[in-house]
């Protein structure tokens, strides 16, 4: 199970934990759901979020995560307020605040607005949310405690208040001012530590309940009427938004994209020749998805055998320490696997056609004259040798001995535990097709070199 919650002061992540088992990140900040979502999780839920300090959570970060089919919850504070707002596209809302929103019974965001401190002190809450005293209210004229034009003046001087500076206290001299009878004032006041309501809470405790519960039975994965627009403001706003990672304490980290881009493009070609690679994984995955193929457990499994191997990650140790290097968990590593394994199946299916359109790109990258004079020059010196056909006694090596010249003299890399599928992944037609390519080059660049030296001039 892969859970991400953004919370804060409404509930502490202790408190939260006891009820549902779930990563718990600060409050909702923009692009906090969109780096959320490239962890892959089943749900997000979203409790707490920023207002006025920072940017605060986007609905268009929230619709693409549905859209990537993750379930995202919303209750009691701006989750409350956006699943309201994107209740018709899926969002799901929890709780009273929620149903108040949708129903338009409340409109304005600092209802739900509170000051509180920083993440080091625990987010612990400065001043009292509007809908928190409202609900208070209500409970206390119902119960007697205060009239009902008590109560809507005290609702009335509460919301006229600026949201940092809400409290009882506070409430309670500023009604006092304004001439509110002093025996529904008292009596409201002893009342109260033992009549408050705490709705942003009770609704948080609600969603982790349900969400507990939904996972519990089996959550598949989410599913939307609308088609996702990639626009330019959205281009410009994931570009910004980066990535998210967790230190050795399990502290989040917020990795921006463009520093590690920057990194890249500084390395000359690998820039473009990882974009163009990354564009053929996009819609390798895009197109298994459109032609419905399922991931087997089966079929990931073998995918992550042949992946192993092509890196030599023999044991547990080593997958885990390349997992390490790589910042992923192991449901990002599971995730990994299984669009590795759509991306190899599309690759086969389509092996023919995109072979047909590689000397198009050969000539496009420059690279076309100089393979195509270097194949022409193998098959003539070859063949004027009488080795068209060459076999393993003409080059006086054995086969280990070929395999351990090619990875270890030219590519400096160690041969690979499993050279048939290095053989396969680099479209051979089999396993000795790729041999006879090895033998090949390797006669020609002998046989090259002793010609060299035959016509080169002698001082």
């Amino acid at each position: 199970m892969s859970v991400y919650v953004f919370t804060g002061p409404t509930i502490s992540p202790t408190e939260a934990a006891g009820e549902l088992d779930a990563v718990y990140l600060p409050p909702a900040a923009e692009g906090d759901v969109y780096r959320v979502t490239l962890q892959r999780p089943q749900a997000i839920g979203i409790v707490d979020g920023y207002f006025q300090s920072v940017p605060t959570v986007r609905h268009k970060e929230i619709l693409w995560a549905m859209s990537r089919g993750i379930h995202v919850f919303g209750s009691a504070s701006i989750g409350a307020l956006r699943a309201a707002e994107l209740a018709a596209f899926g969002m799901e809302g929890i709780g009273t605040i929620f149903e108040f929103y949708r129903d338009g019974v409340l409109e304005d965001d600092d209802e739900v607005a509170i000051a509180h401190g920083p993440a080091e002190a625990g987010f612990l809450a400065g001043s009292e949310a509007m809908v928190n005293i409202r609900q208070t209210l209500r409970k206390a004229e119902l119960l007697g405690v205060i009239s009902t034009e008590v109560r809507a003046a005290l609702e009335k001087t509460g919301k006229e208040l600026f949201y940092p500076d809400r409290n009882y206290p506070g409430l309670l001299r500023c009604a006092s001012e304004h001439g509110l009878p002093e025996a529904d004032l008292t009596r409201f006041r002893h009342w109260l530590p033992e009549g408050l309501v705490n709705q942003k809470r009770e609704d948080a405790l609600t969603m982790l309940r349900l969400m507990r519960r939904r996972l519990g039975e089996g959550l598949e994965p989410k599913t939307v009427s609308y088609t996702f627009e990639h626009t330019s403001m959205w281009e410009s706003a994931w570009r910004q938004s980066g990535d998210l990672r967790f230190d050795s304490n399990a502290e989040p980290i917020v990795v921006a994209l463009e520093p590690l881009l920057d990194e890249l493009r500084l390395e000359g070609d690998h820039y473009g020749q990882h974009t163009l690679m990354a564009l053929e994984r996009f819609f390798a995955i895009q197109e298994a998805e459109r032609l419905g193929m399922t991931v087997s457990n089966e079929r990931r499994r073998k995918t992550e055998i042949v992946f192993r191997r092509e890196r030599g990650l023999v044991d547990a140790a080593e997958v885990e320490r390349w997992m390490n290097d790589n910042d992923l968990n192991d449901h990002q590593f599971d995730a990994l696997m299984m669009d590795e394994a759509r991306v190899r199946w599309v690759r086969q299916r389509v092996q023919f056609a995109s072979l047909s359109c590689l000397p198009e790109q050969l000539r496009l990258s420059g690279d076309y004259p100089r393979l195509v004079a270097r194949a022409v020059a193998k098959d003539r010196l070859l063949e004027s040798l009488g080795l068209k056909n060459p076999c393993l006694e003409d080059a006086d090596l054995t086969e280990n001995q070929l395999l351990r010249w090619y990875f270890e003299e030219l590519l400096r890399r160690p041969v690979p535990g499993d050279v048939n599928s290095y053989a396969r992944n680099l479209g051979f037609a089999s396993p000795d097709a790729f041999r006879r390519a090895l033998l090949k080059e390797y006669l020609y660049r002998r046989f090259e070199h002793q010609t060299k030296q035959m016509i080169e001039p002698t001082s």
